[in-house]
């Protein structure tokens, strides 16, 4: 039988995949052109949602965990004129992704409990926190990815393996 340690770490690195497989079912596909465009004149592009979720994984896990040196530039995930290729944009949250969960998978028992601080979150105490508050962001996003790529694209679920939403 599995301890909760085991299990926590197995199943937020399922949810993180799971996330993953949600944002592709979405993303993938729209074009290039699509990933960019605003269909509202309040909020954001799907682009510059992937934009946020890769810096707000890359700062909140990767720097502040995984200490990878990552500096983050939030405004610049909400407003970047120079609108990369698509598919470099899906390669590094595709990279965040496997950064989170190799990360995940390094915690021992007793990192869970270790304490966590960061800019713009007060509430994550220790790092089992981080790891929680940042998946409900994520999906949080990717929720808003599917109302977008709706609207964009007219179709109301590509086919897709994934279960959820």
């Amino acid at each position: 039988m599995a301890d909760l340690a085991t299990t926590v770490k197995n199943d937020l690195a399922d949810y993180y995949v799971m996330i993953q497989k949600q944002l592709h079912t979405w993303v993938d596909p729209l074009s290039a052109e699509q990933i960019w465009k605003r269909p509202y004149p309040y909020g954001n592009s799907v682009g510059h949602l992937l934009l946020h979720l890769t810096g707000n994984l890359n700062y909140y896990i990767g720097a502040r965990v995984a200490e990878t040196g990552y500096v983050r530039e939030r405004d610049r995930e909400f407003n970047e004129a120079a609108h990369k290729p698509k598919e470099q944009v899906i390669q590094a949250f595709d990279r965040t992704i496997a950064l989170v969960v190799q990360t995940i998978r390094k915690q021992s028992p007793e990192d869970w409990l270790k304490p966590y601080s960061a800019e713009r979150e007060p509430e994550a105490k220790e790092r089992f926190a981080v790891f929680l508050r940042c998946a409900g962001h994520a999906y949080h996003h990717v929720g808003q990815i599917i109302y977008l790529s709706r609207e964009l694209t007219n179709i109301q679920h590509p086919a897709s393996t994934t279960s959820g939403v």
